[in-house]
């Protein structure tokens, strides 16, 4: 049992409670600003990370929120600093957010680290921001507490329900086809994102959302609540009133994100049918936290763990309709046999307390145990000659007849090269075939970007194909769907075997035995691998290049090297000395 906090042993009192010089201009500068000492003085120094930005519409309504979470604050005690954030959002930054989930990572770790901070509340949603939110939290380890930013309404097209994302390809794929016209695609485009939130399908902002309250760091019901609904707002308000007594209490995140914790974390992820971009979110969040999290732990909680969720893209419904069903609440009380209910949450409470009595109102939006929605395997990690190191698939969201499949590879050395030829007429490919895209890794694109769920040809496509293997090593939105081999390992862009592919070559998938095979013989792969010439680096300056030279493969995380924590959960990072 830690010893409570007092004013005096607050990290803050070093900046603001000592009578020598730096702390005269500490208090004077804060005077400056038009506070009082009597607002801050022997009162947490509450830091709100907020990622906001006139470019993030997940985070549109962050401005609001900031301000409820103020409130909260006030109310409680503390003392509260509105701190921005560099804001990754998915629908713009090119190449890919990806590539910048780290950065975020590095500035959290460092606003936190760098100021009188005794704890803070992260306002994240938006796909990468939750992972880099919370990896840099943890790095810092200061009492912490996330604030989902939920999810967007429904959307509505000629009166039925559109989905963020999932839909965008359905329909997109509709259009090329030839069986919807341009102004009914300007209606999917007018109809499909209608408020502020994060998408509402099961993508990875909701998956990793979800993530974060089954890890305790979360109030119980935060990460299922629509950002435009009014309990979004008073969570906002609950959140900070809660961080303040966290500081008091001195309950730190890695008092709560243990290995534990990391389990019931994947294990819910799995039931959700959840992103497969989890799996490197998780992996890398884990070992910040000094857990040794691995695709092997991944594979084998997926094989025990149903898919309860009915969202898409594995299933039929929205994150409002799962709301109104009783939320990750009422899903998660019926895994208890699957979690360890005993671990502690930001709110004082076990995770099994914080369950206890939840109810599900509608069972088809949130499955019993009894009538799943796939039994297990909602994710799958594959090995074999073309991925050593592993790879992924989503079984839950592609064609049953792709669980085990044979065909010769149509391969694209990148993407502007997929661009160019796909949808050539005279292109030899089937509905059989196996379409293989090169250099999409976390060097090769750069950045890893979601450019798995690979464009079928247009002219498969007239003829009613809407799903065929696809293999790459990106990832893909937690909102697409379909047979895409993702985040194959070693990446090609660095000699992995997926750089040795060739147009002919048979691929084989056997998603029940967890295999994935280029058949060719092993004198063959020696040969192409003897004669494959490296690629120049894509960066010779700036970020980019810090991210190259440290940039783990997707298997370990996509985290820098320097950043991991290595086998010591208890480490925390020592302040520098103030002078």
């Amino acid at each position: 049992m830690k010893t409570r906090k007092t004013p005096q042993t607050l990290r803050s009192h070093r900046w603001y409670g000592v009578n020598d010089l730096r702390s005269f201009g500490h208090r004077s500068r804060t005077a400056q600003m038009g506070y009082h000492r009597s607002d801050y003085a022997g009162k947490p120094v509450i830091a709100i990370i907020n990622t906001w930005s006139d470019i993030n519409p997940c985070h549109s309504h962050f401005r609001q929120r900031a301000e409820e979470v103020k409130r909260g604050i006030w109310q409680a005690g503390g003392f509260p600093v509105e701190m921005p954030a560099i804001s990754l959002s998915e629908p713009f930054q090119k190449p890919t957010t990806m590539l910048y989930r780290n950065l975020l990572a590095m500035e959290t770790e460092e606003l936190l680290r760098s100021y009188p901070i005794d704890g803070c509340v992260l306002m994240g949603g938006c796909d990468k921001t939750t992972p880099a939110l919370i990896m840099g939290a943890l790095s810092m380890n200061l009492p912490t507490i996330f604030m989902p930013a939920g999810s967007m309404l429904r959307g509505d097209f000629k009166g039925n329900y559109l989905g963020s994302g999932s839909d965008t390809w359905k329909y997109w794929a509709e259009l090329r086809a030839g069986n919807i016209t341009e102004e009914e695609w300007q209606g999917v485009e007018e109809g499909i994102a209608r408020s502020p939130g994060h998408c509402m399908t099961m993508g990875t902002a909701s998956t990793m959302t979800s993530a974060a309250e089954a890890m305790g760091l979360t109030l119980p019901g935060a990460a299922s609540i629509p950002a435009p609904d009014s309990r979004h707002a008073q969570m906002a308000t609950l959140m900070g009133k809660r961080i303040v007594e966290l500081v008091w209490e001195d309950l730190c995140i890695r008092d709560i994100v243990d290995a534990r914790a990391i389990d019931n974390a994947v294990t819910t992820v799995l039931a959700l049918g959840g992103s497969t971009n989890a799996i490197v979110h998780m992996i890398a969040l884990a070992r910040r936290a000094g857990v040794a999290l691995d695709l092997a732990r991944f594979d084998a909680l997926a094989r025990r763990t149903p898919v309860l969720a009915n969202i898409r893209p594995s299933g039929k419904y929205l994150m409002e309709d799962f709301y109104y069903a009783g939320g990750l609440r009422g899903m998660l009380a019926q895994l208890t046999d699957l979690l360890d209910t005993s671990v502690p949450t930001v709110n004082g409470h076990t995770l099994g307390e914080n369950i206890m009595g939840a109810a599900v109102y509608n069972d088809d939006v949130i499955r019993p145990r009894s009538n799943p929605l796939v039994a297990s395997d909602g994710l799958a990690v594959l090995h074999g000659n073309l991925a050593p190191n592993g790879a992924v698939i989503k079984p839950a969201a592609m064609e049953a007849q792709f669980q085990k499949h044979a065909g010769r590879a149509v391969v694209f050395r990148d993407y502007n090269d997929m661009a160019a030829r796909l949808d050539d007429a005279n292109l030899d490919i089937d509905k059989d075939s196996v379409i293989v895209l090169q250099s999409a890794g976390p060097q090769g694109a750069p950045g890893m970007p979601e450019w798995g769920q690979l464009p079928l040809p247009k002219k498969l496509l007239a003829q009613g194909v809407r799903d065929m293997l696809r293999i790459s090593d990106a990832r893909m939105s937690g909102t697409s769907y379909g047979a895409c081999v993702l985040h194959i390992s070693p990446e090609s862009h660095i000699g992995g075997p997926l750089a040795f592919v060739q147009d002919g070559d048979v691929i084989e998938l056997d998603v029940p035995n967890r295999s994935l095979n280029l058949k060719i013989s092993d004198a063959e792969l020696g040969r192409r691998r003897a004669a494959w010439v490296p690629p120049k680096p894509h960066y010779t300056r700036g970020f980019g290049t810090l991210y190259l030279k440290h940039v783990t493969q997707a298997d370990k995380g996509c985290d820098f090297d320097f950043l991991e924590d290595g086998a010591s959960p208890e480490h925390a990072t020592p302040d520098p000395e103030i002078h």
